[in-house]
């Protein structure tokens, strides 16, 4: 099993206007993604079967998780179901550490 993953190695991916993310240390049940934001830019309302938590780097973001939206900045966290339609608005550029149970192949 792999056990050092360096930033430098890898690569962002776009997936929205403003929006990139860079997955970090992964194995089979367990994935770390960054997502970074620009002021504006949003992640498109969606459902997965993975568990998530994210967790609020830097930046301020409006987050929609089963219909509530909430403000949440950086040190906040958020927990989304299997399943559950969520998306983000980005209020203030930021990072954002998701994590992901089990790892999201889609991703890799």
């Amino acid at each position: 099993m792999r056990k050092f993953f360096f930033h430098d190695e890898t690569s962002p991916v776009q997936f929205a206007e403003g929006a990139e993310r860079r997955v970090l240390a992964y194995s089979e049940s367990l994935m770390g993604v960054e997502v970074k934001f620009i002021k504006g830019s949003e992640g498109a309302m969606h459902a997965h079967p993975h568990e998530q938590i994210s967790y609020i780097v830097s930046g301020a973001f409006l987050f929609t998780n089963g219909g509530e939206t909430k403000e949440v900045r950086a040190g906040d966290s958020i927990l989304f179901a299997p399943d559950v339609e969520h998306g983000v608005t980005c209020v203030e550029d930021g990072i954002i550490l998701d994590i992901f149970a089990p790892h999201r192949r889609d991703f890799l």
